[in-house]
Protein backbone atom coordinates (compact mmCIF):
# COMPACT_ATOMS: atom_id res chain seq x y z
CA UNK A 1 0.00 0.00 0.00
CA UNK A 2 1.28 3.73 -0.35
CA UNK A 3 0.64 5.42 2.08
CA UNK A 4 0.81 9.43 1.80
CA UNK A 5 3.49 11.24 3.85
CA UNK A 6 2.28 12.64 6.78
CA UNK A 7 3.23 16.17 8.26
CA UNK A 8 6.04 15.76 10.89
CA UNK A 9 4.05 17.34 13.49
CA UNK A 10 1.63 14.41 13.41
CA UNK A 11 4.77 11.67 14.16
CA UNK A 12 4.45 13.08 18.24
CA UNK A 13 0.59 14.64 18.19
CA UNK A 14 -1.51 14.37 21.33
CA UNK A 15 -4.70 15.53 20.64
CA UNK A 16 -7.20 16.98 22.88
CA UNK A 17 -11.00 16.55 21.60
CA UNK A 18 -12.74 19.84 22.33
CA UNK A 19 -16.76 19.80 22.30
CA UNK A 20 -16.77 23.36 21.90
CA UNK A 21 -20.82 23.79 23.67
CA UNK A 22 -19.36 22.19 26.81
CA UNK A 23 -15.76 23.51 27.24
CA UNK A 24 -15.42 27.26 28.67
CA UNK A 25 -18.52 29.73 28.32
CA UNK A 26 -16.98 33.50 27.71
CA UNK A 27 -20.28 35.42 27.90
CA UNK A 28 -22.10 34.26 30.15
CA UNK A 29 -25.16 32.60 28.01
CA UNK A 30 -24.82 29.03 29.40
CA UNK A 31 -23.00 27.38 26.22
CA UNK A 32 -19.36 27.44 25.49
CA UNK A 33 -18.01 29.23 22.95
CA UNK A 34 -13.89 30.06 20.45
CA UNK A 35 -13.00 32.78 23.03
CA UNK A 36 -13.65 30.44 25.94
CA UNK A 37 -11.33 27.82 24.29
CA UNK A 38 -8.82 30.83 23.74
CA UNK A 39 -8.51 31.37 27.11
CA UNK A 40 -8.01 27.94 27.91
CA UNK A 41 -5.47 26.80 25.17
CA UNK A 42 -2.56 27.66 27.94
CA UNK A 43 -4.26 24.63 30.04
CA UNK A 44 -4.37 22.22 27.01
CA UNK A 45 -0.49 22.99 26.33
CA UNK A 46 0.43 22.77 29.86
CA UNK A 47 -1.00 19.00 30.12
CA UNK A 48 1.24 17.97 27.22
CA UNK A 49 -1.08 18.23 24.18
CA UNK A 50 0.07 19.26 21.40
CA UNK A 51 -2.89 19.35 19.05
CA UNK A 52 -6.60 19.83 19.17
CA UNK A 53 -9.70 18.14 17.23
CA UNK A 54 -12.38 20.81 17.44
CA UNK A 55 -15.86 19.17 17.06
CA UNK A 56 -18.20 20.40 14.46
CA UNK A 57 -18.33 24.39 14.61
CA UNK A 58 -20.15 25.79 11.23
CA UNK A 59 -23.84 26.90 11.45
CA UNK A 60 -26.25 24.35 12.60
CA UNK A 61 -30.02 24.20 13.73
CA UNK A 62 -27.92 22.14 16.56
CA UNK A 63 -30.47 19.03 15.48
CA UNK A 64 -27.11 16.48 15.90
CA UNK A 65 -25.13 18.89 17.80
CA UNK A 66 -23.47 20.36 15.06
CA UNK A 67 -23.34 17.17 13.18
CA UNK A 68 -26.07 18.71 10.75
CA UNK A 69 -24.33 21.45 9.02
CA UNK A 70 -26.63 24.72 7.45
CA UNK A 71 -23.43 26.55 6.25
CA UNK A 72 -20.55 24.73 5.56
CA UNK A 73 -18.55 28.70 5.60
CA UNK A 74 -19.82 29.99 8.64
CA UNK A 75 -19.50 29.46 12.29
CA UNK A 76 -22.25 28.76 14.23
CA UNK A 77 -23.08 32.73 16.17
CA UNK A 78 -23.49 30.87 19.74
CA UNK A 79 -19.40 30.18 19.40
CA UNK A 80 -18.61 33.28 17.93
CA UNK A 81 -17.72 34.49 14.46
CA UNK A 82 -15.68 33.78 11.26
CA UNK A 83 -12.83 36.02 12.84
CA UNK A 84 -13.62 34.51 16.49
CA UNK A 85 -12.48 31.10 14.80
CA UNK A 86 -9.71 32.48 12.62
CA UNK A 87 -8.21 34.02 15.78
CA UNK A 88 -8.82 30.95 17.48
CA UNK A 89 -6.16 28.97 14.92
CA UNK A 90 -3.95 32.14 15.29
CA UNK A 91 -3.46 31.54 19.02
CA UNK A 92 -3.15 27.62 18.93
CA UNK A 93 -0.62 28.24 16.20
CA UNK A 94 1.65 30.81 18.52
CA UNK A 95 1.69 27.98 21.40
CA UNK A 96 3.35 25.73 18.79
CA UNK A 97 0.05 23.74 18.25
CA UNK A 98 -1.58 22.65 15.59
CA UNK A 99 -5.58 22.04 15.06
CA UNK A 100 -8.10 19.92 13.22
CA UNK A 101 -11.98 20.88 12.30
CA UNK A 102 -14.45 18.52 12.69
CA UNK A 103 -15.87 18.25 8.51
CA UNK A 104 -18.95 16.46 7.82
CA UNK A 105 -19.14 15.91 4.02
CA UNK A 106 -21.86 13.15 3.82
CA UNK A 107 -25.11 14.97 4.92
CA UNK A 108 -26.10 18.87 5.73
CA UNK A 109 -29.56 19.64 7.30
CA UNK A 110 -32.86 20.25 5.79
CA UNK A 111 -31.94 23.76 6.70
CA UNK A 112 -29.51 24.16 4.20
CA UNK A 113 -30.04 26.27 1.13
CA UNK A 114 -28.39 23.58 -0.91
CA UNK A 115 -31.49 21.59 0.05
CA UNK A 116 -34.08 24.17 0.16
CA UNK A 117 -32.79 24.60 -3.79
CA UNK A 118 -33.17 20.85 -4.24
CA UNK A 119 -36.20 20.53 -3.06
CA UNK A 120 -37.85 22.67 -5.97
CA UNK A 121 -39.89 21.02 -8.54
CA UNK A 122 -38.05 23.10 -11.24
CA UNK A 123 -34.68 22.15 -12.29
CA UNK A 124 -31.91 23.76 -10.80
CA UNK A 125 -27.91 23.75 -10.01
CA UNK A 126 -28.64 22.09 -6.35
CA UNK A 127 -31.20 19.13 -8.06
CA UNK A 128 -28.70 16.85 -8.08
CA UNK A 129 -26.87 17.71 -5.05
CA UNK A 130 -28.91 15.07 -2.95
CA UNK A 131 -29.28 11.81 -3.36
CA UNK A 132 -33.23 11.49 -4.07
CA UNK A 133 -34.96 8.82 -5.84
CA UNK A 134 -37.45 9.49 -8.82
CA UNK A 135 -40.83 9.13 -7.25
CA UNK A 136 -42.37 9.60 -3.84
CA UNK A 137 -43.11 6.37 -3.84
CA UNK A 138 -39.90 4.35 -4.18
CA UNK A 139 -37.72 5.18 -1.08
CA UNK A 140 -33.60 4.00 -2.14
CA UNK A 141 -32.76 0.26 -0.78
CA UNK A 142 -30.80 0.46 2.76
CA UNK A 143 -31.63 4.16 3.81
CA UNK A 144 -34.09 5.98 5.65
CA UNK A 145 -35.49 8.95 3.59
CA UNK A 146 -37.48 12.00 3.49
CA UNK A 147 -40.45 12.86 1.69
CA UNK A 148 -43.73 14.31 1.57
CA UNK A 149 -42.18 17.89 2.65
CA UNK A 150 -41.79 19.41 -0.80
CA UNK A 151 -42.81 19.84 -4.51
CA UNK A 152 -40.47 17.64 -5.96
CA UNK A 153 -41.44 14.38 -7.05
CA UNK A 154 -39.09 12.10 -5.03
CA UNK A 155 -37.63 10.81 -1.57
CA UNK A 156 -34.42 12.19 -0.76
CA UNK A 157 -32.05 9.45 1.04
CA UNK A 158 -30.68 10.67 4.38
CA UNK A 159 -27.31 9.12 6.20
CA UNK A 160 -28.69 9.03 9.79
CA UNK A 161 -31.38 11.39 11.71
CA UNK A 162 -33.99 11.84 9.30
CA UNK A 163 -33.04 15.88 9.38
CA UNK A 164 -29.52 14.64 7.33
CA UNK A 165 -30.50 14.40 3.84
CA UNK A 166 -26.96 12.58 2.14
CA UNK A 167 -25.10 14.08 -0.33
CA UNK A 168 -24.51 13.13 -3.58
CA UNK A 169 -21.31 11.57 -4.02
CA UNK A 170 -22.60 9.09 -6.94
CA UNK A 171 -23.48 5.05 -6.59
CA UNK A 172 -20.25 2.75 -7.21
CA UNK A 173 -22.30 0.62 -9.42
CA UNK A 174 -25.51 2.48 -10.06
CA UNK A 175 -28.96 -0.02 -11.18
CA UNK A 176 -29.34 0.75 -14.96
CA UNK A 177 -33.24 0.82 -14.14
CA UNK A 178 -33.22 3.11 -11.53
CA UNK A 179 -32.04 6.67 -13.52
CA UNK A 180 -31.98 8.23 -10.31
CA UNK A 181 -28.85 6.34 -8.87
CA UNK A 182 -26.25 8.76 -10.42
CA UNK A 183 -22.76 7.40 -11.27
CA UNK A 184 -19.85 8.90 -9.64
CA UNK A 185 -18.91 10.53 -12.77
CA UNK A 186 -22.37 12.01 -12.88
CA UNK A 187 -22.33 16.06 -13.22
CA UNK A 188 -23.95 16.20 -9.82
CA UNK A 189 -21.90 13.66 -8.13
CA UNK A 190 -18.96 15.84 -9.36
CA UNK A 191 -20.11 19.08 -8.56
CA UNK A 192 -20.95 17.40 -4.90
CA UNK A 193 -17.11 16.86 -4.54
CA UNK A 194 -16.07 19.81 -6.37
CA UNK A 195 -18.02 22.13 -3.62
CA UNK A 196 -16.42 19.75 -1.00
CA UNK A 197 -12.83 20.61 -2.19
CA UNK A 198 -13.97 24.46 -1.92
CA UNK A 199 -14.75 24.08 1.81
CA UNK A 200 -11.25 22.82 2.69
CA UNK A 201 -9.79 25.06 0.88
CA UNK A 202 -11.55 28.16 2.39
CA UNK A 203 -10.91 26.85 5.80
CA UNK A 204 -7.65 25.24 5.12
CA UNK A 205 -7.03 28.39 3.70
CA UNK A 206 -8.26 30.78 7.44
CA UNK A 207 -5.60 28.98 9.11
CA UNK A 208 -7.14 25.35 10.38
CA UNK A 209 -4.03 22.44 9.91
CA UNK A 210 -6.34 19.56 8.44
CA UNK A 211 -9.62 17.86 9.59
CA UNK A 212 -11.16 15.23 11.07
CA UNK A 213 -14.00 13.68 8.44
CA UNK A 214 -17.01 12.39 9.96
CA UNK A 215 -18.03 9.15 8.43
CA UNK A 216 -15.69 8.86 5.92
CA UNK A 217 -16.16 6.04 4.64
CA UNK A 218 -20.18 6.46 3.89
CA UNK A 219 -19.99 9.15 1.07
CA UNK A 220 -20.08 6.78 -2.15
CA UNK A 221 -23.70 4.52 -1.88
CA UNK A 222 -23.99 0.95 -2.55
CA UNK A 223 -19.75 0.67 -2.26
CA UNK A 224 -18.38 -2.42 -2.91
CA UNK A 225 -15.38 -2.83 -0.15
CA UNK A 226 -15.37 0.74 -0.38
CA UNK A 227 -13.60 0.95 -3.46
CA UNK A 228 -15.82 3.80 -4.58
CA UNK A 229 -14.86 6.10 -1.99
CA UNK A 230 -11.27 5.54 -1.80
CA UNK A 231 -11.08 6.73 -5.17
CA UNK A 232 -12.99 9.60 -4.09
CA UNK A 233 -10.93 10.33 -1.03
CA UNK A 234 -7.76 9.69 -3.60
CA UNK A 235 -8.76 12.46 -5.59
CA UNK A 236 -9.32 14.76 -2.69
CA UNK A 237 -5.37 13.88 -1.52
CA UNK A 238 -4.36 14.85 -4.89
CA UNK A 239 -6.04 17.95 -4.58
CA UNK A 240 -4.74 18.62 -1.42
CA UNK A 241 -1.01 17.36 -2.41
CA UNK A 242 -1.10 20.15 -4.85
CA UNK A 243 -2.46 23.16 -2.99
CA UNK A 244 -2.16 22.41 1.06
CA UNK A 245 0.42 19.55 1.22
CA UNK A 246 0.61 19.83 5.10
CA UNK A 247 -3.20 19.46 5.51
CA UNK A 248 -3.31 16.55 8.53
CA UNK A 249 -6.31 14.20 7.49
CA UNK A 250 -7.95 11.66 10.45
CA UNK A 251 -10.65 9.66 9.16
CA UNK A 252 -13.73 8.58 11.24
CA UNK A 253 -13.68 4.96 9.21
CA UNK A 254 -12.93 2.46 11.54
CA UNK A 255 -11.08 0.55 8.43
CA UNK A 256 -7.56 1.66 7.98
CA UNK A 257 -6.43 -0.67 4.98
CA UNK A 258 -9.00 1.58 3.34
CA UNK A 259 -8.83 4.41 4.76
CA UNK A 260 -5.08 4.83 4.49
CA UNK A 261 -4.98 3.98 0.48
CA UNK A 262 -7.69 6.48 0.62
CA UNK A 263 -5.18 9.58 1.36
CA UNK A 264 -5.97 10.02 5.16
CA UNK A 265 -2.81 10.12 7.43
CA UNK A 266 -4.35 8.19 10.83
CA UNK A 267 -7.79 6.53 11.19
CA UNK A 268 -9.88 5.99 14.15
CA UNK A 269 -10.37 2.96 16.10
CA UNK A 270 -14.48 3.19 16.46
CA UNK A 271 -16.52 1.83 19.17
CA UNK A 272 -19.02 0.22 16.58
CA UNK A 273 -17.83 -2.06 14.34
CA UNK A 274 -15.19 -5.05 14.33
CA UNK A 275 -12.85 -3.60 16.58
CA UNK A 276 -13.52 -4.95 19.79
CA UNK A 277 -12.40 -1.51 21.39
CA UNK A 278 -15.35 -1.55 23.55
CA UNK A 279 -13.61 -4.58 25.22
CA UNK A 280 -11.15 -2.66 26.52
CA UNK A 281 -13.57 0.20 28.48
CA UNK A 282 -16.62 -0.19 27.59
CA UNK A 283 -18.84 -3.84 28.38
CA UNK A 284 -20.27 -5.63 30.97
CA UNK A 285 -16.34 -6.55 31.70
CA UNK A 286 -14.33 -4.40 30.79
CA UNK A 287 -10.61 -5.73 30.86
CA UNK A 288 -9.63 -1.95 32.25
CA UNK A 289 -11.69 -2.94 35.33
CA UNK A 290 -9.42 -4.54 38.22
CA UNK A 291 -12.25 -7.18 38.71
CA UNK A 292 -9.82 -9.17 36.00
CA UNK A 293 -12.89 -10.66 34.00
CA UNK A 294 -11.72 -9.19 30.92
CA UNK A 295 -10.59 -10.50 27.32
CA UNK A 296 -8.25 -8.57 25.22
CA UNK A 297 -7.24 -10.64 23.01
CA UNK A 298 -10.04 -10.06 20.43
CA UNK A 299 -8.91 -6.88 20.48
CA UNK A 300 -5.62 -7.26 20.05
CA UNK A 301 -6.71 -9.81 17.07
CA UNK A 302 -8.28 -7.33 15.64
CA UNK A 303 -5.85 -4.36 16.01
CA UNK A 304 -2.49 -6.69 14.61
CA UNK A 305 -5.14 -8.08 11.56
CA UNK A 306 -5.42 -3.78 10.92
CA UNK A 307 -1.48 -2.80 11.92
CA UNK A 308 -1.16 -5.50 8.83
CA UNK A 309 -2.75 -4.16 6.44
CA UNK A 310 -1.75 -0.69 7.31
CA UNK A 311 1.78 -1.78 6.39
CA UNK A 312 2.76 -1.91 10.04
CA UNK A 313 2.91 2.15 10.06
CA UNK A 314 0.49 2.35 13.24
CA UNK A 315 -1.75 4.77 12.70
CA UNK A 316 -4.54 3.66 14.15
CA UNK A 317 -5.95 6.32 16.65
CA UNK A 318 -7.13 4.80 19.93
CA UNK A 319 -9.28 7.84 21.90
CA UNK A 320 -10.13 7.60 25.57
CA UNK A 321 -13.31 8.36 24.25
CA UNK A 322 -15.34 10.80 22.31
CA UNK A 323 -19.08 12.77 22.38
CA UNK A 324 -20.09 9.37 21.27
CA UNK A 325 -19.95 6.88 23.80
CA UNK A 326 -19.66 6.60 27.54
CA UNK A 327 -17.27 8.29 29.52
CA UNK A 328 -14.16 6.90 30.60
CA UNK A 329 -14.99 6.84 34.09
CA UNK A 330 -18.41 5.09 33.78
CA UNK A 331 -16.91 1.78 33.91
CA UNK A 332 -13.23 2.50 35.07
CA UNK A 333 -12.28 4.33 38.23
CA UNK A 334 -9.85 5.40 40.68
CA UNK A 335 -6.32 3.61 39.68
CA UNK A 336 -8.23 1.55 36.85
CA UNK A 337 -8.32 5.16 35.50
CA UNK A 338 -4.31 5.45 35.16
CA UNK A 339 -3.62 2.29 34.26
CA UNK A 340 -6.11 2.89 31.61
CA UNK A 341 -4.20 6.21 30.47
CA UNK A 342 -1.03 4.43 30.33
CA UNK A 343 -2.03 1.74 27.52
CA UNK A 344 -3.68 5.09 25.95
CA UNK A 345 -0.16 6.76 25.74
CA UNK A 346 1.78 3.69 25.18
CA UNK A 347 0.10 2.48 21.90
CA UNK A 348 1.06 3.54 17.92
CA UNK A 349 -0.65 6.33 16.58
CA UNK A 350 -1.79 9.66 17.92
CA UNK A 351 -4.04 9.29 21.37
CA UNK A 352 -6.85 11.50 21.65
CA UNK A 353 -8.14 12.61 24.42
CA UNK A 354 -11.58 13.99 25.16
CA UNK A 355 -11.94 17.12 27.41
CA UNK A 356 -12.49 16.25 30.59
CA UNK A 357 -10.99 12.39 30.68
CA UNK A 358 -7.91 13.68 31.87
CA UNK A 359 -9.84 14.65 35.36
CA UNK A 360 -12.25 11.66 35.43
CA UNK A 361 -14.63 13.56 34.62
CA UNK A 362 -17.85 10.81 34.86
CA UNK A 363 -21.11 10.12 32.66
CA UNK A 364 -24.16 11.80 34.29
CA UNK A 365 -26.51 9.85 34.43
CA UNK A 366 -30.39 9.81 33.57
CA UNK A 367 -30.66 12.84 31.66
CA UNK A 368 -32.97 14.07 28.57
CA UNK A 369 -31.85 14.45 25.13
CA UNK A 370 -29.86 17.95 24.01
CA UNK A 371 -29.44 18.42 20.93
CA UNK A 372 -29.99 14.82 19.15
CA UNK A 373 -27.29 13.06 21.93
CA UNK A 374 -30.22 11.11 23.65
CA UNK A 375 -27.84 8.28 25.38
CA UNK A 376 -24.55 10.08 24.81
CA UNK A 377 -25.79 13.31 26.69
CA UNK A 378 -24.41 12.01 29.77
CA UNK A 379 -20.93 12.30 28.16
CA UNK A 380 -21.56 15.85 26.64
CA UNK A 381 -22.05 17.71 30.15
CA UNK A 382 -19.67 21.23 30.99
CA UNK A 383 -16.18 20.89 31.97
CA UNK A 384 -15.33 20.86 35.36
CA UNK A 385 -12.47 24.03 35.64
CA UNK A 386 -12.81 24.66 39.39
CA UNK A 387 -15.40 24.64 42.58
CA UNK A 388 -16.95 28.06 42.14
CA UNK A 389 -20.25 28.58 40.21
CA UNK A 390 -21.24 26.06 37.80
CA UNK A 391 -17.53 24.57 38.10
CA UNK A 392 -16.43 27.35 36.30
CA UNK A 393 -17.78 26.68 32.85
CA UNK A 394 -19.96 29.57 33.00
CA UNK A 395 -21.68 32.32 34.96
CA UNK A 396 -25.06 31.39 33.72
CA UNK A 397 -27.54 30.60 35.99
CA UNK A 398 -27.35 26.66 36.44
CA UNK A 399 -30.73 26.28 34.62
CA UNK A 400 -29.45 28.29 31.38
CA UNK A 401 -26.42 25.39 30.73
CA UNK A 402 -26.18 23.75 27.45
CA UNK A 403 -26.21 20.43 29.37
CA UNK A 404 -27.03 19.78 32.86
CA UNK A 405 -23.96 19.45 34.75
CA UNK A 406 -22.53 16.94 37.26
CA UNK A 407 -23.64 18.31 40.39
CA UNK A 408 -22.11 15.67 42.73
CA UNK A 409 -20.18 17.21 45.92
CA UNK A 410 -17.01 15.14 45.25
CA UNK A 411 -16.89 16.21 41.29
CA UNK A 412 -13.93 16.25 39.84
CA UNK A 413 -12.37 19.73 38.97
CA UNK A 414 -9.49 20.60 37.32
CA UNK A 415 -8.15 22.49 40.33
CA UNK A 416 -8.09 20.25 42.44
CA UNK A 417 -6.34 17.87 40.71
CA UNK A 418 -3.57 19.87 39.36
CA UNK A 419 -2.96 20.59 43.22
CA UNK A 420 -2.68 16.46 44.14
CA UNK A 421 0.65 15.28 42.80
CA UNK A 422 -1.55 11.62 43.02
CA UNK A 423 -4.59 12.73 41.15
CA UNK A 424 -5.59 11.72 37.58
CA UNK A 425 -4.62 15.03 36.14
CA UNK A 426 -0.85 14.42 37.26
CA UNK A 427 -0.64 10.88 36.14
CA UNK A 428 -2.05 11.61 32.34
CA UNK A 429 0.63 14.45 32.30
CA UNK A 430 3.30 12.30 33.93
CA UNK A 431 2.42 9.86 30.86
CA UNK A 432 2.16 12.56 28.05
CA UNK A 433 5.47 13.77 29.26
CA UNK A 434 7.15 10.15 29.16
CA UNK A 435 5.58 9.37 25.76
CA UNK A 436 7.04 12.44 24.12
CA UNK A 437 10.43 11.56 25.73
CA UNK A 438 11.12 8.20 23.69
CA UNK A 439 10.42 8.07 20.09
CA UNK A 440 9.46 4.16 20.37
CA UNK A 441 6.47 5.20 22.61
CA UNK A 442 5.64 7.37 19.59
CA UNK A 443 2.81 7.27 16.63
CA UNK A 444 5.31 5.73 14.13
CA UNK A 445 7.04 3.13 16.57
CA UNK A 446 6.62 -0.60 15.89
CA UNK A 447 4.68 -2.79 18.42
CA UNK A 448 4.57 -6.62 19.14
CA UNK A 449 2.39 -8.17 21.56
CA UNK A 450 3.82 -10.31 23.76
CA UNK A 451 1.70 -11.63 26.20
CA UNK A 452 -2.20 -10.97 24.97
CA UNK A 453 -4.05 -14.59 25.87
CA UNK A 454 -7.56 -15.04 25.90
CA UNK A 455 -9.54 -14.10 29.01
CA UNK A 456 -6.00 -14.28 30.78
CA UNK A 457 -3.84 -10.73 32.18
CA UNK A 458 -0.95 -9.33 31.93
CA UNK A 459 -0.94 -7.48 28.55
CA UNK A 460 2.26 -6.96 27.75
CA UNK A 461 3.61 -5.43 24.52
CA UNK A 462 6.77 -3.97 22.89
CA UNK A 463 7.16 -0.76 21.02
CA UNK A 464 10.53 -0.12 19.08
CA UNK A 465 12.08 2.79 17.00
CA UNK A 466 15.21 1.48 15.77
CA UNK A 467 17.04 0.12 18.12
CA UNK A 468 15.35 1.96 20.48
CA UNK A 469 12.97 -1.02 22.85
CA UNK A 470 10.70 -0.26 25.50
CA UNK A 471 9.16 -3.40 27.16
CA UNK A 472 4.94 -2.37 28.49
CA UNK A 473 3.74 -4.15 30.88
CA UNK A 474 -0.19 -3.47 32.11
CA UNK A 475 -2.14 -5.63 35.09
CA UNK A 476 -5.39 -3.54 35.53
CA UNK A 477 -7.02 -6.93 37.63
CA UNK A 478 -6.59 -6.91 41.25
CA UNK A 479 -4.63 -9.88 41.68
CA UNK A 480 -0.98 -10.60 41.04
CA UNK A 481 -0.30 -12.58 37.63
CA UNK A 482 2.89 -14.01 36.34
CA UNK A 483 4.04 -14.47 32.68
CA UNK A 484 7.06 -15.49 31.01
CA UNK A 485 9.15 -12.98 29.67
CA UNK A 486 12.08 -13.41 26.87
CA UNK A 487 13.62 -9.94 27.60
CA UNK A 488 16.02 -9.31 31.08
CA UNK A 489 14.75 -5.87 32.10
CA UNK A 490 17.36 -3.17 32.61
CA UNK A 491 17.02 -1.34 35.90
CA UNK A 492 16.32 1.83 34.08
CA UNK A 493 12.78 2.22 34.63
CA UNK A 494 11.09 4.95 32.21
CA UNK A 495 7.30 4.86 34.18
CA UNK A 496 5.49 2.95 36.33
CA UNK A 497 2.11 3.10 38.28
CA UNK A 498 1.34 0.22 41.19
CA UNK A 499 3.77 -1.86 43.26
CA UNK A 500 7.22 -3.02 41.52
CA UNK A 501 7.50 -6.35 39.68
CA UNK A 502 9.33 -9.10 40.57
CA UNK A 503 11.74 -11.53 38.46
CA UNK A 504 12.88 -14.70 38.86
CA UNK A 505 14.51 -16.98 36.19
CA UNK A 506 12.62 -15.55 33.03
CA UNK A 507 9.37 -15.26 34.97
CA UNK A 508 7.98 -11.77 35.99
CA UNK A 509 5.22 -11.47 38.66
CA UNK A 510 3.13 -8.44 37.60
CA UNK A 511 1.19 -6.96 41.09
CA UNK A 512 -2.52 -5.75 40.88
CA UNK A 513 -3.36 -2.31 38.82
CA UNK A 514 -0.27 -1.89 37.70
CA UNK A 515 1.58 -0.21 34.62
CA UNK A 516 5.19 -0.23 33.71
CA UNK A 517 7.45 0.64 30.79
CA UNK A 518 10.76 -0.79 30.86
CA UNK A 519 14.16 -0.47 28.42
CA UNK A 520 15.30 -3.26 27.33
Amino acid sequence: MNIVNQPEWLDNAIFYEIYPQSFCDSNGDGIGDFNGIIGKLDYIRELGCNAIWLNPCFKSPFGDAGYDVSDYYSAAPRYGTNEDLKRLFGEVHKRGMHILLDLVPGHTSVEHEWFRQSMKAERNEYTDRYVWTDSIWEEPRGMGCIRGISDRDGSCAVNFFSHQPALNYGFYKPDPDKKWQQSMDSEGARATLEELKNIMRFWLGMGCDGFRVDMAGSLVKHDEDGKGTIKLWQNVREFLDREFPQAAMVSEWGEPDKSLQGGFHMDFLLHFGPSHYNDLFRCDEPFFSKRGKGDVSEFVKKYLENYEKSDKKGLMCIPSGNHDMDRLARECYGNELKVSFAFLMSMPGAPFIYYGDEIGMRYVEDLASVEGGYGRTGSRSPMQWDDSTNAGFSSAPADKLYIKQDDSPDRPTVSAQMSDENSLYNEVKRLIAVRQSHSALQSRGGIEFLYAEKNAYPLVYLRTNGDKKILVIINPSDREVTFDCKFPLKEKKIYSVGKGLSVDNGKITVPPCFAGFYEV
